[in-house]
């Protein structure tokens, strides 16, 4: 399947994000099964070990927003 995505960049962040809801609902209603790939198990692995090996690492939900929001 082939999905021209060339548009996207016009569409507003409300557009953007309206689709972004949309697909992820549907992802969301779907028996299908999601497959993952390897390689990002095993980064998700790593990094789980890592913060079990030394938990000072993590930052908290206050952290991760101030990040997020800049």
């Amino acid at each position: 399947m082939s999905i021209d995505m060339s548009g996207l960049g016009d569409l507003s962040m409300a557009e953007k994000l309206r689709l972004v809801t949309a697909l992820w609902d549907d992802i969301a209603s779907s028996s299908e099964p999601i497959v993952v790939p390897d390689d990002i198990l095993e980064e998700a692995s790593r990094r789980s070990a890592e913060i079990a090996q030394d938990p000072s690492i993590a930052i908290d939900d206050t952290e991760l927003w101030r990040r997020v929001d800049g």
